[in-house]
């Protein structure tokens, strides 16, 4: 079981889809449980719904109840990636009194570390439809928004307001003081491995696999599924 943490831009995503297939264990984002849970009208994405619907945080224990109902799930049985979760140091504690009481235990945890001159150049090159919400990149596609043709009529190519450098930079800032907690917190667990996030997504994904392999014999590559 692996908890992905990194600031928005490191790519965190890219890697938890890579790590899913590496290890055949599900990825876990509590926004798209959210927004599962909001779709199948369950009691809790009700209870969540109206917190996201006033503009307010869902809180930690109506997250964690979801947390707990999705390792529950067959699919969860032999490990999950939990992409971005936890969030908070209550979080995490939250999480670990769930696993004890599931019987289960966290592996390990891996910080993607990228410097915050370059995630806010990463963050600032991202422009988006603003008909149907295309994401592109112009550092790393220059070429893919003049290639979009909007299925939703005319093609408006933005660049939105939380993109623009000065928010990207507070982002980030409130990113960093809400989550350092978070990692001397499993620091001091021994279950922390920071990684560089500067390179090739191979290049991330093979030291993140190779910091696995550190964590135990559970993640040597013999174990490998796919």
């Amino acid at each position: 079981m692996v908890v992905l943490l990194g600031a928005p831009g490191v790519g965190k995503g890219t890697q938890a889809q890579k790590l899913m297939a590496y290890l055949g264990e599900p990825q876990i984002s509590t926004g798209d449980m959210l927004r599962a849970e909001s779709r199948g009208g369950t009691v809790l994405g009700r209870h969540a719904s109206a917190y996201m619907r006033r503009g307010e945080l869902v809180p930690d224990g109506l997250i964690l109840e979801m947390v707990r109902a999705r390792l529950e799930a067959p699919d969860a049985r032999n490990g999950v990636i939990f992409d971005g979760f936890p969030r908070t140091l209550a979080q995490a504690e939250g999480l670990d009194r769930i696993l004890k009481q599931l019987q289960r235990k966290l592996d390990a945890v891996l910080s993607i570390e990228v410097p915050m001159r370059l995630l806010i150049e990463r963050l600032s090159a991202r422009r988006s439809c603003a008909t149907c919400g295309a994401v592109f990149n112009q550092l790393l596609d220059p070429e893919a928004a003049k290639r979009h043709r909007c299925p939703k009529g005319q093609t408006v190519i933005v660049q939105r307001d939380d993109d623009k450098p000065e928010t990207v930079e507070r982002r980030l800032k409130v990113y960093t003081v809400q989550t350092e907690p978070l990692k001397d917190y499993y620091r001091r667990s021994g279950l922390l491995s920071e990684i560089s996030g500067e390179g090739s997504v191979d290049e991330v994904f093979d030291r993140l696999i190779h910091a696995l392999a550190g964590a135990g014999s559970d993640f040597h590559q013999d174990t490998r599924r796919n």
